[in-house]
């Protein structure tokens, strides 16, 4: 999809386009120091990272969100990109890689977000910080995970009411009807599976809504949940 098209559809200045061409470049230059995503060229990298991340614009869940958490946001996907479109809400950038993290405070600040603040921790220990858990109107996350894993290091850190999106590729059905139980057990309930709107991404959003209170036990220790994934 053409940019300025594309921003127009959700609802976007076309001079944000001159803000998501320096936060690529800002990241692909730092590429070149450390690996923060394998995606190097410019035109991919505007559609894998940016167009993807910015997919969920306009969804009612981020509508009404004031508080976002991007769990395993790596080089800052899809944080940076929808704290940069959505300046009236804060974003919190957690990841347990601290060197990605010091990329994405990098261009965060060249950027001007002041609404972005980032946390260095695994999952599981996050899940139990009483300052982030069950804080978050909603959290997000496209990091590579099973879905009752990626459950069980967001749906702690999500109000009751609010909810926890995962982005996913189409073929997440059955991997999101395994889940089930575990988003159960965590106090959520599957709200929708939707396509993310992008022509030919093959990408979806799976939405879980907080129901009731995580248990006090989960997440549980560190490795755990990748280990041994709650069924």
């Amino acid at each position: 999809m053409e940019m300025n098209g594309f921003l127009k559809e959700k609802g976007l200045d076309p001079s944000y386009l001159q803000t998501f061409e320096k936060l690529a470049a800002l990241t692909l230059e730092w590429n070149g120091k450390i690996n923060v995503t394998a995606i190097r060229e410019p035109s991919e990298f505007m559609h894998k990272n940016i167009v993807d991340s910015l997919a969920l614009l306009g969804a009612p869940e981020l509508e009404k969100a004031g508080a976002v958490l991007d769990m395993g946001t790596g080089g800052g996907f899809p944080g940076l990109p929808l704290a940069a479109a959505c300046p009236e809400k804060s974003f919190v950038l957690t990841d347990a890689i601290g060197k990605k993290l010091k990329v994405v405070d990098d261009v965060a600040a060249q950027l001007g977000l002041s609404n972005v603040r980032t946390v260095h921790s695994r999952a599981e220990d996050l899940g139990h910080m009483p300052e982030y858990r069950e804080q978050f109107d909603l959290v997000v996350s496209r990091a590579v995970a099973d879905l009752s894993v990626l459950a069980e290091y967001c749906l702690p850190l999500v109000k009751q009411g609010g909810c926890f999106i995962a982005y996913k590729t189409d073929a997440a059905a059955e991997e999101t009807e395994a889940a089930k139980p575990a988003i159960g057990k965590l106090g959520g309930r599957l709200a929708d599976i939707r396509p993310d709107g992008i022509e030919g991404s093959g990408h979806v959003f799976v939405v879980i809504e907080k129901r009731s209170a995580t248990p006090k036990t989960y997440p549980r220790k560190a490795g755990t949940p990748s280990k041994k994934p709650l069924r």
